[in-house]
């Protein structure tokens, strides 16, 4: 059997099982358009720590993955550090990981992109995928194309994502729902299940 049969039955062995993933919220908001995404960061807020709490109640795996801003030497703690410290901790520090939280460091903008995230997800036998965080037009986008074209299922949360732009973000969204088959639901009606 050739390198595609491999590959569909590994795929087959996943159990249907959910994650949550929280994509760069560890931000010290230190970059051009920092203030414009941290107004939209701070109205996501509430519904990221609900799915979180959710997610830790019901036994969900809660995966971050977070930007290592270039600096190929860090860790998570080094980086919830950093994003203490930047622009602004109030937006950080009710998201910090947990204990049995786990933890990517990525260095572009999909989730999978030259990480182990993939490999991650298998071993927990996830086939589903929560996406929430910042930002919806770039890394939620591309991370949801990701998670597609690897099989996945995808969920976005509209109200637990963080945009810049809002035209693009309404734009990226309905790429996600029309292109990926994702399925769009506020944070509180989504299924971690």
């Amino acid at each position: 059997m050739g390198h595609r049969g491999a590959r569909h039955d590994r795929y087959q062995g996943r159990s249907g099982a959910t994650a949550l993933v929280i994509v760069d919220m560890l931000n010290p908001y230190e970059h051009p358009e920092a203030d414009r995404l941290a107004e939209r960061a701070k109205a996501a807020l509430p519904a990221i720590v609900e799915l979180r709490d959710r997610a830790g109640e019901a036994e969900v795996p809660i995966v971050y993955v977070n930007d290592n801003y270039g600096d190929w030497n860090s860790s998570a703690r080094e980086l919830a550090e950093a994003a203490m410290q930047g622009e602004h901790p109030e937006l950080v520090e009710p998201l910090l990981p947990g204990e049995g939280h786990s933890f990517v460091i990525k260095a572009r903008h999909s989730v999978f992109y030259e990480t182990p995230l993939e490999y991650l997800l298998d071993q927990m036998g996830v086939d589903r995928l929560v996406l929430a965080g910042q930002v919806t037009e770039q890394c939620i986008l591309y991370s949801a194309l990701d998670a597609y074209v690897r099989h996945f299922r995808v969920v976005v949360p509209t109200d637990a994502v963080a945009a810049i732009y809002d035209r693009l973000a309404e734009a990226a969204l309905e790429m996600m729902e029309r292109n990926l088959s994702a399925e769009l639901c506020a944070a509180a009606e989504c299924s971690l299940g």
